[in-house]
């Protein structure tokens, strides 16, 4: 009896686990629309630097929740918390650096490619990720190779159009997915032995502050037009950056790592979805032909890596 017990509420966890992902996963298919929206009122700096600013708010409340509503965190030593924020500081500010470069030239590029399309071009992250841990001397599986090779294929229909030419939105959306890969490299390197809220936060903040500092750079007009993009900047920032974290550090602590690999690879199906209902957009045949063999790329490829690389979706 204590056996299926345990059973069950093993069974439970996981379920629950797997759509807390879904729901992350759905949270930051639709942020793809919300950026695009976004990016017609606000410079790409600016409405990184606001977004990622009430992401960080957003965790450092969930952080003080916990410390005022869990006996055990309240018994945790005020030196023994610093000493956690201290171990967070350096690689955080390394992920961040990194999350600022990706976030940015995602951002810009979302003023001129389709949510849908962006979602799925963004998506090949989760297949650099492996790609660059082969070329740093791990052998590739085969699930790998066939993953990359769909996947690319996917990524020429869907950017390459029939006069073979790329938009400059694409090429930066490409790019960005190559820093996104780096930043998941980096939190693989660190992330384990660190407390996932407080890395999260000094990530955000450094992204923020980078972002703020670059905005009087590159932005044509610094900080306007926030008063329009004030839904899109707290659907960024409040849901896809705080909320969907923290959702995916919940869900990914009891959902198996296959499940976890193909439950984050909706996040490009969502944003495709989001595009159609919100903003009218459609992919045409060949797009959604590249769309399904990206998806299938994403998917084979992390089933070659499942159980040795983080899931850290980019938005």
């Amino acid at each position: 009896m204590p056996t299926v017990f345990s059973s069950g509420a093993l069974g439970g966890r996981r379920t629950r686990a797997n759509l807390l992902l879904l729901l992350a996963s759905a949270i930051w298919g639709f942020a793809f629309v919300a950026q695009r929206i976004g990016a017609e009122h606000v410079g790409p700096f600016s409405f990184n630097a606001v977004r990622f600013a009430l992401g960080a708010l957003v965790v450092l409340g969930i952080i003080g929740w916990r410390l005022l509503t869990h006996p055990a965190a309240k018994r945790v030593p005020r030196e023994r918390r610093r000493q956690t924020w201290r171990a967070a500081l350096g690689p955080g500010v390394a992920a961040g650096v990194l999350l600022a470069v990706a976030s940015n030239l995602q951002q810009t590029a979302m003023s001129t490619v389709p949510a849908g399309n962006a979602a799925f071009i963004t998506g090949l992250y989760m297949v650099f990720v492996p790609v660059i841990v082969a070329f740093r001397g791990h052998r590739s599986s085969l699930a790998t190779i066939m993953g990359v090779i769909s996947s690319v294929i996917g990524l020429y229909l869907i950017a390459v159009t029939e006069a073979f030419t790329i938009g400059f939105g694409e090429v930066l959306l490409i790019i960005s997915t190559l820093v996104w890969a780096g930043q998941i490299l980096v939190i693989d390197h660190f992330g384990g032995r660190l407390s996932a809220l407080r890395f999260a936060v000094v990530q955000f903040v450094t992204c923020s502050l980078l972002s703020a500092l670059g905005a009087p750079l590159f932005d044509p007009a610094p900080f306007a037009g926030l008063d329009a993009a004030a839904v899109p900047i707290l659907y960024g920032g409040i849901l896809s950056v705080g909320i969907a974290f923290t959702l995916q550090v919940v869900g990914q602590r009891d959902a198996l790592a296959t499940h976890a690999s193909l439950i984050m690879a909706m996040e490009s199906v969502f944003g495709a979805i989001g595009g159609a209902l919100i903003l009218g957009e459609s992919m045409g045949l060949r797009g959604y032909l590249g769309a399904a063999l990206m998806v299938t790329g994403v998917i084979v490829s992390q089933l070659g890596a499942v159980g040795k690389l983080p899931q850290v979706a980019p938005n």
